[in-house]
């Protein structure tokens, strides 16, 4: 079963400080870490994709509908407290496997290189039916 990891960062600093508090230092240990963890998930053969966004300040918000050109805005919102720095996708045989992997990404090294306890969000990756309707 195929899961997605969502990992949520705090501009406001709500549960750790903010990133660009940190010394270079810190962000290469953590990064490090990163890299580390998907090195053995790819040597498991549970990494299926993980990337890293861009900080909120560059994303924009599209909407359609069906006729003329879209609205692009800026977005998300400065009243957001928390937004999406990354994902995972993985491939496991058990959902707990999936919530084991997300405990060990939320302990990646923060400032000090303690633990960050960053909020890993875990949700199945759902396919499309496959009887037809």
């Amino acid at each position: 079963m195929k899961y997605m990891l969502l990992m949520q960062f705090s501009a406001a600093a709500a549960d750790f400080p903010a990133i660009d508090t940190w010394t270079p230092e810190e962000i290469r240990a953590h990064v490090g870490f990163m890299q580390d963890t998907n090195a053995k998930l790819s040597a498991a053969g549970e990494l299926v994709d993980a990337q890293g966004l861009a900080m909120p300040d560059s994303a924009r918000i599209v909407r359609s509908h069906g006729g003329g050109a879209p609205v692009v805005t800026e977005g998300p919102f400065p009243e957001t407290k928390e937004w999406l720095a990354g994902w995972w996708i993985v491939d496991c045989d058990t959902a707990e496997r999936a919530l084991e992997i997300a405990a060990a990404v939320s302990a990646a090294p923060g400032p000090g290189g303690a633990p960050l306890g960053m909020p890993i969000e875990v949700r199945r990756v759902m396919s499309a039916p496959t009887e037809e309707l």
